[in-house]
């Protein structure tokens, strides 16, 4: 009789566990679908971002005061910034503290490059590591992280991925390597604008296609 109990309990285990393995993909299949589904905006990472070919800039002023301003700006102009447009969302929370504390611990020798460093460095496995060095403690639902690969001075272009992460188990659901031309005055508003456009990008066309990918 207590077999019998027992084989009960491990097959109800077991059934519960394949249930709760396609947890992720079917909320990332949820947030594609319906504009309720909150998103909550993580900011710009560039704990591995090179800056390339520019002369003029301080690494040390890049760690210490651009990075921050970077992502206060985006945050800050949201009119500008429409992350609720991009992502078709009803609701959009901001939290730059994760990004904040990591981009602040930057090592400043390795920030700036030269013409021979490629702009295309980063693989999936990059992405992932990198997401992998955050705790999200306490954050549920789906989080969008802009993980920064290169500022190019000399081709007036950034490279980055938008990557989707689950915040409760730290898995990136889905990333996707987007490149855009900077503009404006300052180091600050010259990068900035390549997540504008992105943004736009976004709103035009990658929705659509990450829509259509994810079922």
């Amino acid at each position: 009789m207590k077999r019998i109990f027992s084989l009960k309990w491990f097959f109800a285990l077991l059934l519960l566990l394949a249930v709760a393995q396609p947890v992720s993909a079917q909320t990332l299949k949820e947030f594609f679908n319906s504009s309720e589904v909150p998103l909550t905006y993580l900011g710009v990472d560039f704990t591995q971002a090179k800056v390339l070919n520019d002369a003029v800039t301080n690494a040390m002023d890049i760690r210490d005061r651009q990075f921050a301003a970077i992502n206060g700006v985006i945050v800050n102009e949201p009119k500008k910034y429409d992350f609720q447009k991009a992502f078709s969302k009803t609701t959009v929370t901001n939290d730059l503290s994760f990004v904040n504390a990591k981009n602040a611990k930057v090592d400043a020798e390795k920030i700036m490059g030269s013409g021979d460093v490629k702009d295309d460095r980063f693989t999936k496995a990059t992405i992932e590591s990198i997401v992998k060095g955050y705790s999200f403690s306490g954050k549920k639902g789906i989080g969008l992280m802009l993980i920064m690969e290169t500022m190019n001075k000399a081709s007036v272009t950034a490279s980055m991925y938008v990557t989707f992460i689950d915040l409760a188990s730290g898995k990136v659901l889905l990333t996707d390597r987007m490149t855009a031309k900077a503009a404006g005055f300052g180091f600050r508003n010259y990068w900035a604008k390549t997540v504008d456009v992105v943004l736009k990008d976004i709103a035009k066309s990658k929705y659509k296609e990450w829509k259509a990918k994810a079922g």
